[in-house]
């Protein structure tokens, strides 16, 4: 670790804690060439293992993105897009492992999506699980309905 002040590459580290949701860890450290104290957070990083074998880091907002497509026309506004994105990075990261399959990506954005409206859940569930016909539409819906039995109007 070099030190942010004089670049000296030997730091020693005074205090280590935890954070709260446990994701990262707050380090107090200390140049032994200047003196000087900092802090560093260490965060997990979390890698997307892609179909055809390669990985890319997992960007929040790119798995948001795929989402704002299909929310496209709804009453799902950007703080809501940014709350399911940090729902959906949470998720991952609760899992444990530092390797996440993008198929795993797509199955974390669905639930907080299907609760957050619908018919973006609809859209994007159609693309992702490909679906190949209205019977597909037809079965997804009869079990949204079954969540969600349909209040009588007024």
């Amino acid at each position: 670790m070099h030190c942010p002040f004089c670049r000296h590459t030997d730091t020693r580290v005074l205090d280590s804690r935890v954070s709260d949701d446990g994701g990262s860890i707050r380090r107090r450290r200390m140049c032994s060439d200047c003196e000087r104290r900092f802090t560093t957070i260490e965060q997990m990083q979390l890698v997307v293992l892609k179909r055809s074998g390669a990985t890319e880091p997992f960007v929040r907002e790119k798995a948001v993105a795929g989402v704002r497509a299909a929310c496209k026309g709804r009453p799902v506004s950007e703080d809501d897009l940014a709350r399911l994105g940090q729902d959906v990075e949470d998720s991952l990261r609760l899992a444990g492992s530092a390797e996440v399959a993008a198929h795993e990506v797509g199955m974390a954005i669905l639930r907080p999506l299907r609760e957050l409206d619908e018919v973006a859940y609809l859209r994007f569930a159609s693309v992702y699980r490909a679906f190949d016909s209205a019977d597909d539409f037809a079965k997804e819906i009869a079990e949204l309905r079954a969540d969600h039995p349909t209040q009588p109007p007024g």
